[in-house]
């Protein structure tokens, strides 16, 4: 069955190469799915990307027994075109009841970080941007204090001050809106930024804004997390990448990472291990957000790594 199998899609691919012109050069492209699971969805995929000449280089699937959902994402090298491809997934989306995205491979992800006054997670995501191939392109850096400008002018990115009081907060979340809109930004990262946003925006941006936190929440709320856990003798620094909701600090989580700590450790030590757990646990949060290896399961996510 195998070997039938195999020849079929041999012949489907020569047949559309045959319509493919020499001076074409394959695309890697990312195609993300998920639908509710049942028989043959990994078979339809395949065969409909094999049709298009795809050669596959990486596939990851999951069932969810308790969702009943099936998740997947694919990357494959295919001469076919965007609206090709597209067509072609759109029609298995309507058999299959898909929610899906297609993206070419390593495209950096338009992406607007809000910062408030601790500069870590920013300097790290910039720098991981101009060093590391950290696949996003930071379009602008927003504050609610004119602290870190002096960092986003370094790496020449635009700093916009948005101050937010409590009698302003609509009309420092519209000036956001309309930022988000002016720099086409598909991602937004709270990057220690100290306000909440509004449900409203929330929801408008479900699955498109991630944050980064301690993981003390919420044992240790208000000011002073690190002098709390200090006091109680903690062994365990963490911090925890979710993408927002409006419930506050309880959005699906992305990534989670920990530091064991000991009574010797001082206040200072604290701070300083838990903003390198910080800074770590955003970066691969938005690096696999920004590959498409994210996909929200409910309140939960699944991620391909």
């Amino acid at each position: 069955m195998a070997a039938e199998w195999d020849v079929r899609a041999d012949d489907r691919r020569r047949t559309y190469a045959s319509r493919v012109t020499p001076q074409t050069a394959p695309t890697h492209w990312i195609l993300t799915l998920s639908c509710p699971d049942g028989p043959g969805i990994v078979h339809a995929v395949a065969g409909m990307l094999a049709e298009r000449g795809g050669n596959i280089t990486e596939s990851q699937q999951f069932g969810d027994p308790y969702s009943g959902r099936f998740f997947m994402r694919v990357q494959v090298e295919s001469a076919a075109s965007r609206r090709d491809l597209t067509s072609a997934v759109t029609d298995l989306a309507a058999r299959f009841d898909m929610t899906w995205n297609l993206d070419t491979a390593g495209r950096p992800m338009r992406t607007l970080v809000l910062v408030s006054k601790a500069a870590h997670c920013l300097v790290d995501l910039l720098y991981r941007e101009r060093s590391q191939h950290l696949p996003i392109d930071v379009v602008g850096v927003v504050g609610n204090h004119r602290d870190l400008e002096d960092i986003a002018q370094f790496y020449r990115k635009p700093f916009h001050h948005v101050p937010v009081t409590k009698d302003t907060k609509p009309e420092s979340e519209a000036a956001l809106r309309g930022l988000i809109t002016e720099t086409g930004a598909e991602l937004v990262v709270l990057a220690r930024y100290m306000q909440i946003l509004s449900d409203e925006m929330c929801r408008d941006h479900a699955g498109r804004i991630i944050n980064i936190h301690h993981s003390f929440l919420p044992s240790f709320k208000g000011a002073g997390p690190y002098r709390q856990a200090h006091d109680r003798g903690v062994k365990i620094i963490g911090a925890t990448s979710h993408y927002v909701t409006g419930d506050l600090d309880e959005g699906p989580i992305i990534e989670q990472d920990v530091e064991r700590v000991d009574h010797t450790h001082t206040i200072d030590d604290l701070v300083r291990i838990g903003e390198d757990t910080e800074r770590r646990t955003l970066a691969r949060a938005v690096r696999w957000h920004a590959e498409h290896r994210v996909l929200l399961d409910g309140h939960r996510t699944v991620v391909f790594r």
